[in-house]
């Protein structure tokens, strides 16, 4: 079995066939689907897709493209609509300096409210982090002094060092279909060297398609082919990839029912 992570269901790319993609999903033996929160103001719309499929959960947060429309949501707040048995996770927040979505300002702060809601419920933060290495480790390196919490950098593109951070203060590392890419030799070769304990896959759907896949809608099915890359580059089967990375996620992602045989 494999999880796919990370995707985004209540975008509009999926809304004309969202029963048949979930479908897909449990047909290529994806037991389980997180769909992750842009905007804590639309959280009903993912909290609906959740109750309609078993297997699938989301997270509530404001992706830092958003922290100006959603400045001021603070932890409080976001303790509160985690109580939601469907809600498994904070985020995604974080840093992303590539586009000027987001003053930095507010994605700092929205950063760090949901760095102590993760701290008071115990429940994973999903961290965006992009071109914000100093500053994103920096925060990480800050906030763990006054507490820890739990954390996935999804979607990795950053530097080693970074990586490295996080996994020192310990934290996961999460990979999508970029990971398949032709050019991402350096992200592969990242991937071989984290612990095994510390790796997830994700499709970040409907983002970056794999590429057998690439230039088409990606969906979580597609979560097998970054696998079987994580794989290779690991030196493992698919079924040992696919094993810890499913285990890695029920421990990150605690809140989510384990099925009984992997329990």
């Amino acid at each position: 079995m494999l999880v796919d992570s990370h995707c985004h269901l209540d975008f509009p790319d999926f809304a004309g066939d969202l029963d048949a993609i979930v479908g897909r999903a449990a047909a290529a033996g994806i037991g389980h689907i997180v769909t992750i929160s842009t905007r804590v103001r639309r959280l009903s719309e993912l909290l609906a897709i959740t109750e309609r499929f078993p297997n699938v959960y989301c997270s509530v947060g404001t992706h830092p493209h958003h922290a100006d429309e959603e400045d001021g949501i603070g932890a409080d707040e976001l303790v509160e609509l985690t109580k939601h048995p469907k809600v498994v996770a904070l985020g995604e927040a974080g840093l992303d300096y590539f586009y000027d979505n987001g003053s930095p300002q507010a994605q700092e702060r929205g950063f760090r409210a949901h760095i102590a809601a993760a701290r008071a419920t115990g429940l994973p933060l999903v961290i965006h982090t992009r071109e914000a290495d100093e500053d994103c480790g920096r925060i990480l390196g800050e906030e763990m002094t006054n507490g820890p919490f739990r954390a996935v950098l999804h979607c990795y593109t950053g530097g080693r060092d970074l990586a490295m951070k996080a996994i020192s203060l310990g934290l996961s590392i999460s990979f999508t279909g970029i990971i398949t890419f032709k050019k991402s030799q350096n992200l592969r070769d990242l991937a071989a060297e984290l612990p095994p304990d510390r790796i997830m896959v994700e499709t970040d759907a409907p983002y970056l398609a794999p590429g057998k896949f690439r230039g088409k809608r990606n969906e979580p099915s597609y979560v097998v082919e970054i696998a079987k890359v994580l794989a290779e580059a690991r030196g493992v089967s698919l079924e040992e990839i696919s094993r810890q990375t499913t285990e890695n996620f029920f421990r990150l992602f605690s809140k989510v029912p384990q099925p009984k045989a992997a329990a």
